[in-house]
């Protein structure tokens, strides 16, 4: 496709453009793609999402794949292996949250088979699709990400707020936030 329009939020790095055309907003049912973009989502706090894709490889490589079990036996020699890694945020609250993330992931996937079963039923197995125009008019977070958080720190979970659960749900597709003149809103309609 020749030129076509974009979100604005995307258009400063090829980087950006690449994850907003290919991933940001396609719904993901598979838990191992879910669990990074927690991993993911948990380390932007505070920082651009460019910083944190820019380091995404980095992340793969540390946090094994972002395999949940893997990530779930992590010890302290672990969380020091991570510290020292150039190649990630290092930030102790951020690694130490993540590992108890992949915990509290694991008994989720016992609890509802899959941790995507689990974050799917919040809005009924459909994607919510928000119609914006522009993207002052993006909120960030709803009621449905505040009732999420609270749910998953009732589990166990942190670093994961209203604001980054929100981040994770658009990024996840569970909710739809392209604006609408953007082509990627129209191709994920159909």
């Amino acid at each position: 496709m020749d030129n076509p329009v974009r979100c604005s939020w995307c258009l400063k790095d090829p980087l950006y453009i690449r994850y907003h055309d290919e991933e940001w907003g396609v719904p993901v049912r598979d838990d191992r793609k879910q669990f990074e973009f927690l991993v993911l989502e948990s380390a932007q706090a505070g920082l651009s999402w460019l910083t944190i894709l820019k380091k995404r490889e980095a992340y793969r490589r540390a946090y094994r794949d972002f395999d949940p079990a893997m990530v779930a036996q992590f010890g302290q020699d672990d969380v020091d292996r991570l510290m020292n890694d150039p190649g990630i945020i290092r930030n102790r609250k951020k690694i130490e949250a993540s590992v108890r993330n992949a915990r509290s992931f694991l008994q989720i996937q016992k609890e509802y088979t899959s941790f995507s079963r689990y974050l799917w039923e919040f809005l009924g197995d459909t994607p919510l699709v928000n119609s914006w125009t522009s993207l002052d008019q993006i909120p960030a977070e709803t009621e449905l990400s505040r009732k999420i958080s609270k749910d998953m720190k009732k589990r166990g979970f942190s670093f994961l707020g209203p604001v980054i659960v929100y981040s994770h749900l658009q990024a996840t597709g569970l909710i739809q936030d392209h604006l609408t003149s953007c082509y990627r809103y129209l191709a994920l309609k159909e």
